[in-house]
């Protein structure tokens, strides 16, 4: 699994833009700057769309304040889906909603988990702060809880 103060790699994610399909290479986006990425299991879903997602949402502001660049939410459902998601929770710009549809590239990071028929291989919930490249925080929530990859906490983190 990936780890604190390893370098973001390299690897595909893609956004449904206002130019169709884009792509985004996660080692490129996030190679100067500091940015926060996190991720939840599905778009849609309870916690991700009561909590998870509106609580960086609502932030942002803050987050620039400490001289965070861009919040990044990804999930592995397809670039549509996290475009309708983004639409319905009326999120706008201050977060960018990144698809990961196949899990690959979170087979990569080692985040992975595997919810059976319910939903297949998903993204493990978590929250990383990425600067220059490097990730200088990572929150890795344990099973079935919402806390540590929160923007409360991941807030509290970068003010200490």
């Amino acid at each position: 699994m990936i780890k604190q103060n390893d370098r973001i790699p390299a690897g595909t994610l893609t956004a449904k833009g206002e130019l169709g399909m884009q792509q985004h290479n996660p080692e490129e986006i996030f190679a100067k700057g500091t940015h926060i990425l996190f991720a939840v299991p599905g778009a849609f879903t309870p916690t991700c769309s009561e909590k998870h997602l509106p609580g960086f949402a609502e932030k942002v502001d803050q987050f620039r304040q400490l001289g965070v660049q861009t919040i990044n939410c990804v999930a592995v459902n397809d670039a549509f889906v996290m475009a309708a998601w983004g639409k319905d929770l009326n999120v706008g710009d201050s977060v960018r909603l990144l698809s990961d549809g196949d899990a690959s590239y979170h087979k990569q990071l080692g985040l992975v988990k595997e919810t059976g028929n319910f939903g297949g291989t998903r993204a493990e919930r978590y929250a990383m702060v990425i600067t220059d490249g490097v990730i200088t925080h990572l929150f890795v929530e344990d099973e079935k809880t919402f806390g540590v990859s929160s923007a409360e906490h991941v807030l509290e983190a970068l003010q200490s």
